[in-house]
C-alpha cells in the first residue's frame, strides 16, 4: 500500500504540471472569481515559460534517478510531464513570435514610415546620453532622502525617479508617469512595469512611477487625484531632473491602465483636483495597457463582480443610488474630441480584465478623438504581460511604447 501511494504521486503531479502548462497555453476560466487562480497560475507560465520549462526537465530527471517513472503509471507520468513540456515550449514559440502585433497596428495609423519619424526624436536625445547601454541608472531622490514625496499623504505619496547618470540637468528629456495597478487596492511602484522604464531610462527618458493612495483605507476618488497631484508636480520639477515638463506621456496597468486613461481625458478637471485646480495636469499621450475603461456596465464577462467590488472596496457607494460616479470615472464616458494620442494593448487571453474591454474603449475612442488611437491585441496574451523582463512580450511592450511616444515627440518637434 504505502509504495503505491508513493507511485501515485508523481501521476497526481505530472496531472498538476499538465494542467498549469495547458492554462498557460489558453486560460482555463474566463468567468467569475475563478479567473483570479487562473491568472495566477498562468501568468509565470505564459510569461516564464523557459525558465518553468527548465525547472520542470531538471526536476523530472532528479525524480526519474530516484524511480519515480517506474512501472505503468510512472510511465504515464512520464509522458503527461513531457506533454507538458511540449505545451510550454509552444507558449515560448508564440511569445517569441508576438512582435509584429506590436508593430503591424502603430504602422496601420501612424503610416508606414512611423518609425523613421519616431527616430527624429530618437536621434534628438542621443546628442546627451553617451554612457554604453547596458550602464542604466535608476535613482531615488530628493537629496540624501532618497525618494521624492509628490504630494501631502506622505508614505503613500512618493515617487522613483529613474533617469541616466550621463542625463544633463537642462537636458529636455521626455518624460513618462508610471501608474501601477494593483485593483485600486495595492498601488505599489515597485517593480511594476520595469521593463518599460529601464529602455526608455536607458534611451534618455526621465521616467516617474509613483505609489498613490489605495482602498479599502482611501477611497474613491483619492486614487486619481494622487495622479493628478503627480502629474502637477512633474509639470513644476520634473526640469531640476532634466526632464521637460512640456512633453509629459502618462501610461499603467490594468488599474494603472484605468488612472492613466482617465488623467488623460480629464485633464486640469477641477473635480479631481481639490485645492489644486489651477494646477497643469495635461499630457501629450497615454498609454493604458489593459486597462478597465468602463465601470458602469454589468453586461460581460465577470463584470457583476467588478462592479460589486467597486461598491463594497473602491467607491464604498451603490451604483444605483450614485450613479454619476461611476460615470465619471469611466474613461469610456469621457471621450472627447481633443484628447491626446493613445496607444493602448491588450491581451487577447485576459482572465481578469477580458479582451473586449480594451477592444470597445479603442473602438469609441477612435471615432470620436482627432489624435491616432492605435490598438494592439496581442494574441495568448495573459494579464500582466509586460512585466518580466525575460519575457519576449515585455521587450516588445517597451519597444512599441518607445515608438510611438518618440513618434509623438517628433510630430510635435515638427509641428
Amino acid at each position: 500500500m504505502a509504495g503505491s501511494r508513493r507511485k501515485a504521486r508523481p501521476l497526481l503531479r505530472a496531472v498538476v504540471e499538465l494542467a498549469n502548462a495547458a492554462n498557460g497555453v489558453r486560460p482555463l476560466a474566463r468567468e467569475g472569481y475563478p479567473t483570479i487562480p487562473v491568472f495566477a497560475f498562468g501568468w509565470p507560465t505564459s510569461e516564464m515559460s523557459p525558465l518553468c520549462l527548465t525547472g520542470s526537465v531538471l526536476d523530472a530527471l532528479r525524480r526519474g534517478i530516484r524511480g519515480d517513472f517506474t512501472g505503468a503509471r510512472g510511465r504515464i507520468a512520464l509522458l503527461l510531464t513531457m506533454i507538458a513540456w511540449a505545451l510550454l515550449w509552444l507558449t515560448h514559440r508564440r511569445n517569441v513570435a508576438a512582435q509584429p502585433h506590436f508593430e503591424d497596428p502603430l504602422r496601420a495609423v501612424l503610416g508606414a514610415d512611423y518609425q523613421a519619424i519616431a527616430e527624429a526624436a530618437k536621434s534628438s536625445r542621443r546628442r546627451y546620453v553617451g554612457v554604453p547601454p547596458n550602464e542604466i541608472i535608476r535613482r531615488r531622490y530628493v537629496q540624501k532622502a532618497g525618494t521624492v514625496t509628490y504630494g501631502p499623504h506622505g508614505r503613500v505619496n512618493r515617487a522613483d525617479i529613474w533617469r541616466r547618470s550621463d542625463l544633463p540637468r537642462d537636458g529636455k528629456a521626455p518624460v513618462l508617469l508610471q501608474v501601477p495597478g494593483g485593483a485600486w487596492s495595492i498601488g505599489m511602484r515597485r517593480p511594476q512595469a520595469y521593463p518599460l522604464l529601464s529602455h526608455l531610462a536607458e534611451h534618455g527618458w526621465v521616467c516617474v512611477s509613483i505609489d498613490y493612495r489605495v482602498s479599502p483605507r482611501h477611497t474613491w476618488p483619492d486614487h486619481i487625484v494622487d495622479v493628478k497631484r503627480a502629474l502637477a508636480w512633474i509639470k513644476v520639477h520634473i526640469a531640476e531632473y532634466g526632464g521637460d515638463p512640456d512633453f509629459v506621456a502618462i501610461t499603467g496597468g490594468s488599474a494603472g491602465g484605468h488612472l492613466s486613461a482617465l488623467a488623460a481625458l480629464t485633464p486640469d478637471d477641477p473635480q479631481y483636483q481639490p485645492g489644486f485646480e489651477d494646477a497643469d495636469t495635461s499630457v501629450v499621450a497615454a498609454v493604458p495597457i489593459y486597462g478597465r475603461y468602463d465601470w458602469v456596465s454589468a453586461q460581460g464577462n465577470g463584470r457583476r463582480e467588478f462592479i460589486a467590488f467597486l461598491q463594497k472596496f473602491v467607491v464604498k457607494k451603490r451604483i444605483t443610488e450614485h450613479r454619476q460616479v461611476y460615470v465619471d470615472a469611466s474613461p469610456s464616458y469621457r471621450l472627447r474630441p481633443d484628447a491626446p494620442p493613445f496607444f493602448i494593448l491588450h491581451g487577447r487571453d485576459d482572465s481578469i480584465i477580458p479582451v473586449p474591454e480594451g477592444r470597445e474603449f479603442a473602438a469609441a475612442l477612435q471615432e470620436v478623438s482627432t489624435s491616432p488611437v492605435v490598438y494592439a491585441e496581442i494574441p495568448h496574451a495573459q494579464h500582466a504581460f509586460d512585466f518580466y523582463y525575460g519575457s519576449p512580450r515585455a521587450h516588445y511592450t517597451a519597444q512599441a511604447v518607445e515608438e510611438f511616444l518618440s513618434w509623438v515627440q517628433a510630430t510635435r518637434q515638427r509641428a
